[in-house]
């Protein structure tokens, strides 16, 4: 069983449990080559739950996963190297390791890549990525310093730098504005945005801010001019990037649509999130 050439990520009526209780009941979606989804819900509403099996972090007690086109429910550790190495991931505050310097944490990605492909690392090539991403972020000049020595928002900035450096074409953030006052935030947002627009990846994004979904939605980065613009609908009122919206609830999706279309629910619930 596969998914389609095109499909990126794919659930089908997925469910998974700890001790009795449901994270996840019967989830089922999928995302398209560029696609955008914002998840938002409730704490312990299945977020997190939902990246975590997407990395094969957590197996489903029920229902099929595709990554890449691929059936990958139940992969052994193993063959999920090979599937982590296309996809890139932001933790909560940064998850960065904090033995290591910016530039060892940003190279991990990339050396276990290379050491999944059974290819020697070049220091050379390792050094100019790992400056590249965090030129990327506006942070080279921090390559030496150890995660301690930076503020929050940095951490989190070096954070993106360390899931872009493979470049892969699937991105999974969660929740990275959590914690950041709001200047911040929307700096870490343009930032996704510049990743998004730049290289076309897949992305999925946790957040519990209106204004990250709302942002993701309405604005692009434009490469000639370097700046965040808003984005230009067609006719159809579509636009050049096709971001949806999710919301659980209970471990349920309970909502999948555009943002007018989350505006116009009815659903008391549903309307928490469209503020």
């Amino acid at each position: 069983m596969s998914a389609p050439a095109s499909s990126v990520l794919r659930f089908e009526n997925v469910s998974v449990s700890f001790g009795g209780v449901k994270a996840l009941e019967g989830v089922s979606f999928e995302m398209d080559a560029g696609a955008v989804r914002i998840v938002y819900g409730a704490a312990g509403s299945g977020k997190t739950t939902l990246l975590k099996v997407a990395l094969g972090l957590v197996c489903p007690d029920s229902g099929n996963v595709f990554v890449f086109g691929e059936n990958v429910t139940h992969l052994s550790e193993n063959d999920w190297f090979k599937i982590r190495a296309k996809m890139g991931i932001l933790f909560q505050e940064g998850g960065l390791f904090d033995s290591m310097t910016i530039a060892e944490n940003v190279a991990y990605p990339l050396l276990n890549q290379q050491v999944s492909a059974g290819r020697a690392s070049e220091n050379g090539q390792v050094g100019e990525r790992v400056r590249e991403a965090l030129r990327f972020v506006e942070l080279e000049s921090t390559l030496e310093k150890f995660p301690s020595e930076l503020s929050g928002g940095m951490r989190r900035r070096v954070g993106i730098a360390r899931a872009i450096v493979t470049e892969p074409p699937l991105l999974l953030y969660d929740s990275p504005t959590a914690g950041l006052d709001p200047i911040t935030a929307n700096t870490i947002i343009n930032l996704i945005l510049k990743e998004r627009d730049l290289r076309h990846a897949t992305s999925m994004m946790v957040t519990h801010r209106f204004q990250d979904g709302h942002l993701l939605a309405n604005f692009r980065y434009n490469p000639d001019s370097g700046q965040i613009e808003r984005v230009v609908r067609n006719s159809n009122g579509g636009s050049q990037v096709t971001t949806k919206f999710f919301v659980m609830h209970e471990g349920r999706l309970v909502f999948e649509g555009t943002q007018q279309e989350l505006k116009a629910s009815r659903d008391a619930y549903v309307q928490k999130f469209a503020k």
